[in-house]
């Protein structure tokens, strides 16, 4: 067993052992009351906190006997003080994340089943390729409040501007490329230069979830089915010689992070890139106006490929605190996931996707709004193969990225070291 598993194997033996659950169940019980601790990062952002900040007044206001403690951090930050505080006998029963949180979690003996949680009926009402994303070794650990590919925003007014027919964006890399050689002649109303490309790269985990879906665009694979590294095939190579020409003709971005694609996007300097979905929240809250110049499209086409792209989501992972805690946590889930909590949230604030069957009809609010000219792209998305290290190939995976990009290696070279360094890293 190494070090990170043994350390991992020592929580879990720490938190059984624990006495501080019996004394704050106690404590709930005699207020009248259970409170369930539920991390949550966006209350920090300005764009979500009024959702949330209602969410826990309607809740409360419908379940009078059951309490909601917000646990708060940033974003890079809000894992780290889940697990430190459970480290600490003090476990939260809820974290409000993105699904590559998902495998980290299980492997620290946080997440629970969702089966141990939640009851069968609502946990079938989801589509089962949906939460399959969510398995590791066959158990789904996670459940979704809405999902996306990741889509391409584009900018109306600069397509206008180029000579480019807005209502028809590119659909392959080579139209891109044809469409970016104009959009990239574009300067701002200051005198600043246009972007035409935008494709994270910054070394942030999700910035290569970002880069594994452009692999997915054309038709690459980064882990087999079990696990492995698998980046000896064509699909991989081209989406990585593709990123290095990006560069070459300064159309993307050095380095960029999703919020300064999104920054860039907002004040018409970036004419096209990829985001999830609900990343026109973070647009709109920079520019109120982007809702007038931006629209969306399908992922691009690339070599043999498809144009598949990675299916992402925010969800609730959730945490096995007793009986008494988990049935509160159970009702908390079942109440935001629903039409009803969702509606205006994903129509006004967060376009995206709902991912249970019975919300089927909401369909006709994406389809009608931002994300309308991205709609057939929901049913590509490839699933990739969680393991516990996922993070640290994301992380790999960035930093090949600015190889070929800043740093202008050769491609095959940087594959290679990134093969020898990746494969160490994800098997530890």
């Amino acid at each position: 067993m190494n070090m990170k598993r043994l350390g991992a194997c020592l929580l879990v033996l720490a938190l059984a052992f624990v006495p501080v659950f019996a004394a704050g169940q106690a404590e709930s019980a005699e207020e009248g009351y259970v409170t369930i601790k539920v991390a949550n990062y966006a209350l920090l952002e300005s764009g979500y906190e009024p959702f949330w900040k209602d969410v826990k007044t309607g809740f409360e206001a419908e379940n009078p006997g059951i309490k909601i403690e917000w646990i708060t951090a940033p974003y890079g930050e809000i894992v780290n003080q889940v697990v430190n505080m459970a480290g600490g006998g003090n476990k939260v029963d809820a974290i409000f994340g993105e699904i590559d949180w998902v495998p980290g979690l299980v492997d620290a003996g946080l997440a629970a089943p969702i089966e141990d949680i939640l009851p069968e009926a609502f946990i079938n009402d989801f589509y089962p390729d949906v939460l399959k994303s969510f398995e590791v070794e066959g158990t789904p650990y996670g459940i979704p409040l809405y999902v996306s590919p990741y889509v391409l925003y584009y900018n109306k007014d600069l397509f206008k501007q180029a000579g480019l027919d807005p209502n028809k964006p590119p659909k392959t890399y080579d139209e891109m490329l044809g469409y970016a050689e104009k959009l990239s002649q574009l300067k701002d109303k200051n005198g600043n230069k246009v972007y035409a490309f935008g494709q994270t790269t910054a070394s942030v985990p999700v910035s290569g979830a970002s880069l594994t879906a452009m692999i997915f665009n054309f038709g690459g694979q980064v882990l087999d089915a079990q696990g492995n590294l698998s980046v000896d095939n064509q699909g991989f190579r081209q989406a990585i010689e593709m990123l290095q020409l990006l560069d070459e003709k300064g159309y993307n971005p050095q380095n960029a992070k999703l919020k300064d694609l999104r920054n860039l996007f907002a004040l018409g300097q970036l004419a096209m890139y990829y985001d999830q979905s609900w990343g026109f929240n973070g647009i709109k809250s920079i520019n109120p106006d982007a809702v007038n110049f931006t629209a969306s499209a399908e992922p691009l086409v690339g070599g043999q490929g498809l144009g598949q792209s990675l299916l992402q989501a925010h969800c609730f992972i959730l945490i096995d605190n007793g009986d008494a805690r988990s049935a509160a946590l159970s009702k908390f889930v079942e109440y935001v996931i629903s039409e009803d909590v969702l509606s205006e949230y994903l129509r006004d604030l967060t376009p995206a996707y709902p991912a249970k069957k019975s919300m089927a009809a909401m369909e006709s609010v994406v389809n009608n709004g931002i994300l309308k000219g991205a709609s057939p792209a929901a049913g590509r998305v490839k699933v990739q193969t969680f393991i516990p290290r996922i993070s640290d190939l994301n992380l790999e995976l960035c930093a090949l990225a600015q190889a070929v990009s800043v740093g202008n290696e050769d491609v095959s070279a940087a594959i290679k070291k990134f093969k020898e360094t990746t494969a160490i890293k994800i098997s530890q």
